[in-house]
């Protein structure tokens, strides 16, 4: 058995004990594979640590930056109160379609807003508005614009505000200062901003699993 079949196997195992049937989340999947989504949603255990941490914080505003099909915004909306919110963004019109008949079918469209447009813009109008600080903030998107997307989000948080970012590692292309890769170029940049940020204290977690060799960043805005 490969390293790889093992991190898969210990996931599974995981994920067994700890994590129960949701067929409904299993639909999530199916409609995103059927919709031909990327397969990159968060993985079930993934899911359910966005959950935790958005219980453990209490959150009642939530933005995520990146929605895909929905998967991990149901993880994070269930997680919040009756009078929460969030608010998800996605670039693509048919993947926020795609999300927005899963949220309905989790029933928990009536807590979630998506917004289709570029990222980038939609923040700049959300601060521009007025709007009230996210108590829990995940990004999750197109990686080269990790760097600004932390700025925005610097700016749409408060104190004690949760910043988590996903996929950092790279299968652990994130030390290679020669990469040509795009996405491995975002999060070297994010990385450097992150390090001189004052604002926030932050740390980082490798994770292997079914998704591979990867990790993320969680940080509390001070």
């Amino acid at each position: 058995m490969s390293i790889y079949e093992i991190w898969n196997e210990v996931d599974l195992y995981m994920n067994d004990k700890l994590i129960q049937p949701d067929p409904i989340l299993d639909e999530v999947l199916k409609a995103n594979q059927e919709a031909e989504l990327p397969a990159i949603d968060v993985s079930p255990s993934q899911g359910k640590f966005l959950h935790l941490l958005a219980s453990l914080k209490g959150a009642k505003r939530i933005l995520e930056i990146g929605t895909l099909g929905g998967y991990s915004t149901i993880w994070l909306a269930r997680a919040l109160p009756k009078d929460g919110q969030l608010i998800t963004l996605e670039l693509s019109a048919q993947h926020a379609e795609v999300a927005r008949a899963n949220l309905k079918r989790a029933g928990v469209s009536h807590l979630v807003e998506v917004i289709v447009g570029p990222g980038l813009d939609t923040l700049a109008v959300l601060k521009d508005k007025g709007t009230d600080p996210f108590d829990l903030i995940f990004i999750d998107a197109d990686k080269p614009n990790n760097p600004n997307y932390l700025k925005w989000a610097l700016e749409l948080s408060k104190r004690g505000s949760l910043i988590i970012c996903d996929n950092v590692v790279r299968q652990g292309h994130v030390v290679n200062s020669e990469s040509k890769d795009e996405n491995v170029k975002g999060i070297r940049q994010f990385m450097n901003a992150l390090a001189q940020e004052k604002r926030i204290s932050a740390t980082a977690i490798q994770t292997v699993g079914s998704k591979g060799y990867d990790g993320f960043i969680v940080g509390v805005v001070e």
